[in-house]
């Protein structure tokens, strides 16, 4: 789980003649302890009919809810087929066995040289840098994923940034998850400096939900430590729908850009969330509205439990066609498969 411990110390008013320093958490990770992990709670306060408890309660012992109030407050009451709720809301279905749909459908055990490193394409390396996330998105692909046994500990980095220093191949370290900024400051000011030491590395790049559901995480300590490096910053959203991005998120978006950081979205085509043309092409207009360039949309990796997303791929190809019509071509995001064992994420 997440180490909740802000990167400076606050002191509270104490009657005794030393003041004690008393670590407080910072806003965000306020919202992050304080999120939604009911399903009961879920459906109650979005005003669900009781019929939606039994399969939210079924799915939920499969991968847990976890929702933050920042996140619930774009959804629409009383609509269970609210894009920001399906996304969320756990579901009997769940529980299919469909074949073909597996516990690690990227198969990244097979390309994990050390504790949290996971190296499968040519000059980039990806550093599993937090278990935990702001938010459990039904089709997560790791949402089985083994984070105990991935999770390293200050002393176990030490071999991953070892595997990076010693391979001059390598031009980009990637940070994920989980979500990387559920790490506390601290924590990634320090792999944020070791990283910038490694000569032949040229980008961090930073896939993350946060700031999208709890926009409150770009707070001058991140941006802080990501201004201090030399390193040219991306950070690649993850948003699937146009009604996730409101004003507090496009000053999120704002922030980031002015400490110099490339902002890239990738979507996830999702049955029941975005699974249209207006649907698509309001979430590239919202996104470029914010600042955030439309890169990926992703058809589903087969993770089970997630199956009643699927949209066939020649329903996306359309989908894409469609948006080839009504916008211009750099808000038509890349349509993609990830393929196990792949050289890279493979054209649709």
């Amino acid at each position: 789980m997440i180490t909740r411990s802000p990167v400076l110390l606050q002191r509270q008013e104490s009657s005794q003649t030393d003041e004690m320093p008393v670590i407080l958490p910072s806003a965000w990770q306020a919202q992050l302890s304080g999120a939604i992990r009911d399903p009961r709670e879920l459906c109650r306060r979005l005003g669900l009919d009781d019929s939606w408890l039994p399969g939210a309660e079924h799915g939920h012992a499969l991968f847990e809810v976890r929702v933050p109030e920042a996140f619930l407050a774009r959804m629409r009451h009383g609509d269970p087929d609210d894009p920001l709720l399906r996304q969320v809301l756990p579901l009997a279905a769940e529980s299919e066995v469909v074949p073909g749909y597996v516990a690690d459908p990227l198969s990244e055990a097979d390309h994990t040289p050390a504790r949290g490193l996971i190296h499968k394409y040519t000059g980039r390396v990806l550093l599993i840098t937090s278990p935990a996330c702001a938010v459990n998105c039904r089709y997560c692909f790791r949402r089985q994923f083994p984070y105990e046994e991935n999770t390293p500990s200050r002393s176990q980095w030490e071999t991953s940034l070892e595997h990076l220093s010693g391979d001059t191949s390598i031009s980009e370290a990637i940070l994920s998850g989980g979500d990387p900024l559920a790490a506390s400051d601290r924590q990634l000011a320090w792999l944020v400096e070791r990283l910038d030491a490694i000569p032949h590395l040229k980008r961090l790049r930073i896939h993350t939900r946060l700031p999208v559901v709890i926009p409150d995480r770009v707070d001058d300590a991140l941006l802080e430590w990501l201004g201090a490096t030399r390193l040219q910053k991306v950070v690649v959203l993850h948003i699937n729908h146009a009604n996730e991005i409101d004003d507090a998120v496009v000053e999120a978006c704002e922030r980031l850009k002015a400490a110099g950081v490339t902002l890239l979205n990738q979507s996830v085509l999702l049955r029941g969330v975005n699974d249209g043309v207006d649907a698509l092409a309001a979430l590239s207009e919202r996104l470029f509205e914010a600042g955030v360039l439309p890169y990926y949309l992703h058809v589903l990796d087969p993770v089970a439990g997630a199956a009643h997303f699927d949209v066939p791929d020649e329903e996306a190809r359309g989908l894409v066609a469609g948006l080839r019509d009504v916008l211009p071509g750099f808000l038509v995001p890349k349509l993609v498969r990830e393929i196990p064992g792949g050289a890279s994420k493979a054209p649709l």
